[in-house]
């Protein structure tokens, strides 16, 4: 019975010894679990601040890239730049269109007189004829020949005269030379007589005609 009551109180000294043991590994695993947690909260942390840093960093770096506002001077600079170069350009413009202008108006004179030419060639042979020649009707025939083809080459250009004579008076066409009384009731305020024709160039009036008109 004694012996019995030993083993039984060993058995259980041994139990309760196990347990212990258990308890305290079970407490040192919780304990390395909340160790392994806290260390990687600590890593986590440390790493979420290294970021955050670096934000911070990169953040100064745009603000610190952001250039600098220019001043009052160096706007009105640029302004005075910008102006310069606008007048420089307008400049250059105006004496580029001036010189086509003007090469223009002298190309279109030499173009004129390039075809008149030929008259005046017409006329130095017909002077040179007119020295041994005693043909009156040829040389009156040879004038309007010449009188003819000069005033092609200038209707060939524009040129139109006027017809005024029995025509209204018209300031804007007609320059009165003198007053007559007029033969009729209807021929006042008319043209009664051309001194000098009128012409016209391209349909605008380049001389105006002088003319007598009846009153």
């Amino acid at each position: 019975m004694s012996v019995s009551l030993n083993w039984q109180y060993v058995c259980m000294s041994e139990h309760r010894l196990k347990c212990n043991e258990m308890a305290h590994k079970e407490e040192e695993l919780e304990k390395n679990q909340q160790e392994e947690v806290k260390a990687q909260n600590e890593e986590q942390q440390t790493q979420d601040q290294q970021v955050e840093e670096k934000s911070d960093e990169k953040a100064e770096e745009k603000v610190e890239a952001k250039p600098a506002e220019p001043s009052t001077e160096d706007k009105f600079k640029e302004l005075n730049d910008k102006y310069l170069r606008l007048y420089s350009d307008f400049d250059n413009f105006r004496k580029r269109t001036i010189k086509e202008k003007a090469d223009l108006i002298s190309s279109a004179s030499a173009g004129v007189i390039k075809d008149l030419l030929p008259i005046l060639d017409d006329f130095e042979r017909a002077i040179a004829s007119n020295e041994k020649s005693e043909d009156i009707e040829g040389l009156k025939e040879g004038f309007q020949l010449i009188h003819n083809k000069f005033k092609n080459i200038l209707q060939s250009k524009g040129l139109k005269p006027m017809n005024c004579k029995g025509e209204a008076f018209d300031m804007d066409l007609h320059e009165a030379i003198t007053n007559i009384p007029a033969p009729t009731e209807e021929e006042k305020g008319k043209v009664m007589d051309e001194v000098e024709r009128g012409y016209y160039l391209n349909e605008k009036v380049i001389r105006y005609a002088k003319v007598v008109v009846g009153q």
